[in-house]
């Protein structure tokens, strides 16, 4: 996260309703909604109202089934991607209702593109927000009002006064799990849950879902056997208001 004050970024939306048609994925509270005091922290009535991801580059960043890099909710609730595992932060009311008037003043209610076209593997930051899409070619080259807030998206910068809490680990109730074809790993283990090959097309892999807790540790090195096959895998906890395969989309 401290890349975002000063190194290039890219975001955009990981839930399943796309904002332009590209796959990604724009909040669906409306602005009076997100405009107002915070609704009750439930499944229910948690809604996601802001998202960014880091996309583009030589190496592909922000591909399917990659975990978004901010995800703010109506709650005040925040997720951060952090190379420890992600993190979630807790704004109050006010600030939470601060933020999103700061982030529609800056342009990002409205679906445009900052920045050049045209220029290959650029590193984009695609920023959802009210079934809007803000794209925010080569970041740190911009000076306008959308470069300028994308500093503001940097929870680890937020002021102890804005917070309802300590940052800390987020803990998500349930994982996606994405099979691959295995990539010559050394180690292969079995695996313990339900039959990887029985899930469903997303992302590019096999989705099944399964509560968090019960999900084996995972690296590049390892391969899984499952239902007579050798699979790899890739973990994606999910986020609040996600709930299936569909929403890693």
């Amino acid at each position: 996260m401290p890349a975002l004050a000063c190194a290039v970024l890219v975001a955009c939306a990981g839930s399943a309703a796309c904002g332009d048609g590209s796959g990604t994925a724009g909040p669906s509270a409306p602005a009076s909604t997100t405009a107002s005091s915070p609704v009750k922290d439930t499944p229910a009535g948690e809604k996601l109202v802001l998202r960014w991801r880091r996309t583009g580059g030589i190496a592909g960043l922000g591909g399917p089934g990659s975990l978004p890099d901010f995800s703010l909710y109506s709650t005040g609730r925040a997720v951060a991607s952090a190379q420890g595992g992600p993190t979630e932060y807790r704004l109050r009311p006010e600030a939470l209702r601060r933020l999103l008037d700061e982030a529609r003043a800056a342009g990002l209610a409205r679906s445009h593109t900052v920045g050049p076209g045209g220029v290959t593997d650029a590193i984009t930051i695609v920023v959802a927000m009210d079934g809007a899409t803000t794209r925010i070619v080569q970041p740190e080259a911009q000076a306008g009002p959308e470069g300028r807030f994308l500093k503001r998206l940097d929870p680890a910068a937020w002021p102890a006064s804005d917070l309802a809490g300590k940052p800390g680990p987020y803990k998500p109730r349930k994982t996606a799990v994405l099979a691959g074809p295995p990539t010559g790993s050394a180690t292969v283990r079995t695996w313990p849950l339900e039959p990887l090959g029985k899930g469903v097309q997303v992302a590019g892999a096999v989705c099944t879902v399964a509560p968090a807790g019960k999900v084996p540790g995972t690296s590049p090195d390892t391969a899984w056997r499952s239902g007579g096959q050798t699979y790899s895998v890739r973990l994606r906890p999910l986020l609040p208001a996600e709930s299936s395969c569909q929403d890693v989309a």
